[in-house]
């Protein structure tokens, strides 16, 4: 699902009174991250991922991340990137896209 610049503008919005729910510390993007996005993705849809180390490299391994989770990068905010990926369950959404 490609999201138009509308759309993630909506979500941005959206994701400003959320909290991080994943850190990326010291170990980088593990395996152990990517089921932890995962598995946020899958209960709340729209998370924001914090870098506390690898600072530099926020882009890249935003991109990593977002291919790896199946989710779609909407904003970087700082050393925070905010991602969103549709519950493929219709019942189960949180979110209707304008």
């Amino acid at each position: 699902m490609q999201l138009k610049g509308s759309q993630k503008k909506y979500l941005r919005g959206m994701a400003h009174n959320l909290r991080p729910v994943v850190m990326v510390g010291k170990n980088g993007v593990t395996n152990d991250l990517i089921g932890a996005v995962i598995q946020a993705l899958d209960s709340q849809e729209l998370i924001k991922v914090k870098f506390i180390d690898y600072k530099e490299k926020k882009k890249a391994l935003s991109n990593d991340i977002e291919q790896r989770a199946g989710a779609e990068l909407v904003g970087m905010i700082g050393n925070i990137a905010i991602l969103y990926r549709q519950h493929p369950d219709t019942d189960k959404r949180k979110i209707s896209l304008p």
